[in-house]
């Protein structure tokens, strides 16, 4: 009879996203005033390799836990919550690497994705939650790694803005170690 490993939860306390807690992730994006120039405090966008897609994404039961987690290697990804809600993402660093950082080290460490793109998956203790509430949205570097959104209502809606085939060519689940779950806040929150 083979012995099944044991699943290791992870118990993460949720980080408010501020412009500051969240850079090394993407960018935190609030409102400004109309006629404003663009500039550093707006969405740095990469929509170059295909045609962009903002739509309206309905989301049920996304509990504060997750196990698996996913990045896109060709875009940059805008996730809000309609209404301003209070939701959670799990995130990690982008690990993407340029294929001429891998010749002749194809590690253990290093992975080519079925859509051909080299990764470092990510330890598990570089995996960060943060809460975003109130009417702003994230702005994911391409290749950051994150799972959500998650949020405790049954259900909610989100805009999204990704490529029309972000998902088909782009994407990549991976499945961790663990069960990261979390909290905002104190422990009866």
């Amino acid at each position: 009879m083979e012995k099944q490993e044991e699943v290791v939860t992870v118990k993460l306390r949720a980080i408010e996203a501020t412009a500051e807690s969240f850079k090394e992730y993407g960018q935190v994006i609030e409102a400004s005033a109309d006629g404003e120039e663009f500039g550093p405090q707006d969405a740095q966008l990469d929509l170059s390799r295909g045609i962009p897609r903002f739509y309206i994404m309905h989301l049920e039961n996304r509990p504060l836990k997750f196990s698996t987690i996913t990045h896109h290697a060709s875009v940059t990804q805008c996730l809000g919550s309609i209404g301003g809600h209070v939701w959670y993402l799990g995130v990690a660093k982008p690990s993407i690497l340029d294929s001429t950082e891998t010749e002749g080290d194809m590690g253990t460490n290093i992975v080519r994705s079925h859509c051909g793109h080299f990764y470092v998956p990510p330890a598990i203790e570089d995996v960060r939650v943060f809460k975003i509430a109130g009417p702003k949205f994230l702005k994911l570097n391409r290749g950051t790694w994150h799972a959500g959104p998650l949020f405790k209502a049954d259900d909610m809606d989100f805009y999204n803005l990704e490529l029309s085939n972000t998902n088909v060519i782009s994407s990549l689940f991976l499945s961790l170690s663990c069960i990261y779950e979390f909290t905002y806040g104190f422990w009866w929150q």
